[in-house]
């Protein structure tokens, strides 16, 4: 079944076929031989007969279309184990691939040439005395008074001058990395701790933790166990380090805290 597309100016035999490709959005590594050569034959029907030149070069490619469309139709010849099918439309992609290699490097170099056509430019306008001016550079009094420590200084300037430039917060910024703590896994952790202690000090099991975030995440556990009655706190006097009891003899499922 042929589709109805329509198509801008082309030039030449394989420019009709990319153009024919990409309006079809076909996968050039495996066109569909009967379709492209049924739309390509009725493109060239609408030609001009009188343009001989350009009609030559259009139906050699319409008798090579012909020849893939009548072997694809013929039953494929039978391929032993150890050797790879041979495709018949490897030639023509072969040939579609290098002619838009060379179509696009032609749009490039249009863009470059319209590009340098808006540049201007200006004759060098030096004297020719000043052209030919060379000043004499002595290299031993130039560098005649130059010493080690001299040497070291500069150095010393230069390393201070790139330190100033260094952003004094942000050069300190670390890598931030996703924290992989989780509120539900912790309260299980903290069940099976408080299963194994019964009684324990808060102090002890924060200085324990290996980061801030799962301290934060920690004190959480341990509020939502007391809010379920699974633990208890005391503290005699303040800034007295907190006692916690556990008071269960089981450990809740962690599926039973996502429900």
């Amino acid at each position: 079944m042929s589709i109805s597309v329509k198509l801008d100016a082309f030039e030449g035999p394989l420019d009709l076929l990319l153009q024919l490709i990409e309006k079809n959005k076909i996968d050039i590594y495996d066109i569909p031989i009967i379709e492209i050569t049924n739309q390509y034959m009725e493109i060239i029907a609408q030609l001009e007969a009188e343009q001989l030149e350009t009609m030559s070069d259009f139906l050699v490619m319409a008798a090579y279309l012909l020849k893939l469309k009548s072997q694809m139709l013929l039953p494929a010849p039978p391929v032993s184990d150890e050797e790879d099918p041979v495709d018949i439309r490897t030639e023509l992609v072969e040939r579609l691939l290098e002619y838009k290699m060379f179509k696009y490097a032609s749009f490039e170099l249009k863009d470059k040439q319209l590009d340098a056509q808006r540049l201007m430019f200006k004759e060098s306008t030096v004297p020719d005395e000043v052209k030919q001016y060379k000043e004499d550079v002595d290299v031993s009094k130039l560098l005649g008074d130059v010493t080690l420590n001299k040497l070291n200084d500069i150095f010393k300037d230069l390393v201070k001058k790139k330190d100033d430039r260094i952003d004094p917060v942000r050069s300190k910024f670390g890598v931030i990395e996703k924290e992989d703590t989780n509120v539900y896994q912790m309260i299980e952790d903290l069940q099976l701790y408080g299963v194994t202690h019964r009684h324990f000090s808060f102090r002890k099991y924060m200085e324990a933790r290996k980061s801030k975030i799962e301290m934060i995440v920690s004190f959480l556990a341990i509020l939502e166990l007391m809010k379920m009655g699974r633990a208890t706190i005391q503290q005699d006097n303040l800034f007295d380090d907190i006692v916690i009891d556990y008071l269960a003899n089981d450990i809740v499922p962690l599926d039973g805290f996502m429900q």
